[in-house]
């Protein structure tokens, strides 16, 4: 083992039909002075950081000969604030970016607390209608629809006729869209009041770029590179947009496997990084709440908060403290263990729903258990 020294649909982003034009620092004025170094992880052993190294090393060997997970690519296990496990399988390098899906819905997330918490945004109870005073021709208003919130988008629980129900969904409608995602959005007709019933809807996620572009100035790509990926210090990166400059804040973002983990370290430290509080520590409290219970009777528990999954504690542990996943189409994870002190990414290219919950038993039956104590 090499160490640097782990029933639903999620989004599907044809990224053919979408910007090809990467993402990446733009262009600046040259500086007399050497940029410097980026930042990389402090790296570690498993066994230095309260692990037990044989059995993660058993999971990998059996990842190798393709007898678990064997369209994984990215295994990342970080502790202690310690890269301590990258593994990376069939022909993926260290440094290659990779699709998130839906993961990258909690990095949009993770946007929306940062403008709250800059004044940008005054809070999860403003009206969506209200950032798009001029847009007079919206279809299907009604009082439901006048009274969908930012909170309503950020918990899945729009009320919006909107699925990703395969061919000729809403959501393949949207991104074989060059255009208009914003408008294709709120002309949806209403099929609950908002608040009221949990239903994943990716398009109100990219909504929430339109959004942050009418007040800051700046669509999701943008505002991630100055305010959240400059401070973390991530600097190669791909956010899917359209032909206008819309992010495709649902599930566009690709990033390293190092750098997914990046997120998932921000919000086990309450949002700080380092000596800079990047995301309120009062955002990641309010987004690691269980605001929809989605517990099935006779299974552990789960819900889902502001666009991060809550799953069931580590069953070896005092059982009382939440795990938390980011989670996209095609087996992407990213999990943050508040009780060990661990970060765990999984990336790859699942074909079918089991492989692509796969990842979790995983990490329930063979990480998680690797923790020493």
């Amino acid at each position: 083992m090499k160490r640097a020294g782990p029933i639903l649909v999620l989004t599907f982003l044809p990224l053919l039909f979408l910007s090809a034009a990467p993402d990446r620092p733009f262009a600046r004025q040259a500086s007399p002075q050497a940029a410097p170094p980026a930042w990389d992880w402090p790296v570690s052993t498993p066994g230095e950081q309260g692990l037990d190294g044989q059995k993660l090393a058993d999971l990998v060997g059996e990842i190798q000969r393709g007898e678990v997970l064997p369209r994984i690519h990215y295994l990342v296990i970080v502790r202690h604030g310690r890269l301590v496990l990258e593994e990376n399988f069939r022909g993926w390098g260290p440094a290659r970016m990779h699709t998130l899906q839906s993961v990258s819905k909690s990095f949009t997330s993770a946007l929306i607390g940062i403008a709250i918490g800059r004044g940008e945004l005054k809070g999860v109870d403003e009206k969506v209608l209200d950032f798009f005073p001029d847009m007079k021709d919206i279809a299907n208003q009604d009082e439901r629809k006048a009274a969908l919130r930012l909170e309503d988008i950020l918990t899945m629980r729009t009320g919006t006729d909107y699925n990703e129900n395969g061919a000729g969904s809403p959501h393949e409608q949207l991104n074989r869209r060059a255009t208009g995602w914003d408008k294709f959005y709120l002309d949806r007709p209403m099929v609950r009041a908002p608040g009221t019933g949990f239903q994943y809807d990716s398009g109100g996620v990219i909504l929430l770029s339109a959004i942050l572009k009418r007040r800051t100035g700046l669509h999701a790509a943008d505002y991630a590179r100055e305010h959240l990926f400059k401070p973390l210090g991530i600097e190669k990166y791909f956010w899917a947009r359209n032909a206008e400059g819309h992010t495709h804040a649902g599930g566009g973002l690709n990033l390293s496997g190092r750098d997914a983990a990046k997120l998932g370290q921000l919000y086990l430290n309450k949002g700080r990084w380092g000596d800079v509080q990047v995301v309120p520590e009062d955002w990641v409290r309010e987004s690691f709440k269980m605001r929809v219970d989605l517990t099935v009777p006779g299974q552990p528990p789960s819900g889902y908060g502001y666009l991060w999954w809550i799953l069931a504690p580590d069953p070896r542990g005092d059982g009382r403290q939440f795990i938390y996943a980011a989670r996209g189409r095609f087996g992407q994870y990213i999990f943050v263990v508040p009780e060990d002190d661990m970060v765990v990414v999984v990336l790859g290219d699942a074909k079918d729903r089991p492989e692509m919950n796969k990842p979790i038993s995983v990490f329930y039956d063979r990480i998680l258990p690797a923790v020493r104590r």
